[in-house]
Formats: C-alpha cells, structure tokens, sequence
C-alpha cells in the first residue's frame, strides 16, 4: 500500500467532485437526454483519463517535464475546444433539438481528456509527487491508476445523475434554455480557473 494513499485519495477526490469542463457536461447531458445518453460521455471522461494516468506513469511525465511548452499548448487548445463546446450547449434551446443532437460523444470526450487543461494539470501533479521509479513502482503506480479510474468514474456519474434528477423541475423549453445557459455559463467560468 502506497504510504499517502489518504493524501493521494483526498486529492482525487478534491479535483474528481469539484465542477470542471467534465462534470458540468456530464450535468448538461444527464439533464439534456438522460443517463443512458450520456453513457458515452462518463465511458470517454473515465477511460480517457485514466489511459492519461497511465502514459504519465509509464514515461509521458517526463516529457512534460522535459517540454514544459506542451502543457501552455495543451491549456490553449483545451480552452479553445471548451469554448465551442459552451456555445454549442448555449444554443441547443429546444427540447426537440436537443433530444436529436447530443454534442457529447465517446472519442471525442476520450480524446478532450488529454486536452483538458485541469485533468492533464492534476494527473501531472499526481504521477510526479506520488510516483517514483524504484522498488514500489509498479505497486505504487497501479494504485495511481486504480483510484483515478475509481474517482473519475463515480464522480462524473454522481454529476450525470444531478442533471437528470434537476430534469424534474424542467417544466418547459424556458426552464431547458435556462438551464442550458447556466450550464455554458459554468463551463466558461471553469475555463477562466485554468488562467488565475
């Protein structure tokens, strides 16, 4: 057992539950069209960071590490995808729309996990404090991964589950553009954490 496994399953479970680019989409879709649509969304979200966690462990970190550069790139990039992702979920106003086109989707979300500028930052934070090369390391690096995997998976679906519990209270297409601009709103807000 890693020594700081309830300092590392503290800051996983911090940086999983607090509101990020993956939690308020997995929100917006819970909301938007239910838990079974929004499956791809928690399958891309977990596995795509936890193979993040993985490449880190297995040598990646030491490319961040060597090229600082990548994660500036990689925050711009992130950035630039949340945006678009705000302002399609800022205009998907109608019940009918949404229902027909659901911008959430496996790969896309897989592939957005090496782009997420606050997931890269904690998986980098995570994998160079807590995992060294030595005896333990293959002990202590599978434990890494196993509670990414554990964090990442339970909290994006407690957020999917909020959306579609708040789902109850949509009474019209009002309530729905509402919600949905809140939901961008967040989204946003979350981009502007990334730069304080």
């Amino acid at each position: 057992m890693h020594p700081e496994i309830l300092s590392i399953s503290l800051f996983w479970f911090v940086t999983a539950y607090t509101p990020g680019p993956n939690n308020v989409v997995a929100s917006y879709s819970g909301f938007n069209f239910g838990i079974k649509k929004t499956i791809p969304h928690i399958l891309g979200v977990t596995l795509g960071f936890t193979s993040l966690v993985i490449f880190l462990t297995i040598g990646l970190i030491n490319v961040f590490k060597l090229f600082p550069i990548i994660q500036i790139v990689i925050r711009y990039l992130g950035t630039l995808f949340l945006i678009y992702l705000a302002y399609k979920i800022a205009f998907s106003t109608s019940l009918n729309e949404t229902q027909k086109k659901n911008p959430v989707k496996f790969v896309e979300t897989f592939l957005f996990q090496y782009l997420n500028p606050k997931g890269v930052s904690v998986a980098i934070i995570v994998v160079s404090t807590y995992v060294e090369l030595g005896v333990n390391y293959i002990s202590y690096a599978t434990q890494i991964v196993a509670l990414a995997f554990l964090f990442s998976v339970t909290s994006i679906t407690l957020w999917t589950f909020v959306g579609k519990f708040l789902r109850k209270f949509a009474t019209n297409d009002k309530f729905i553009k509402y919600f949905n601009y809140v939901m961008s709103g967040l989204l946003l807000l979350s981009i502007i954490t990334f730069y304080i």
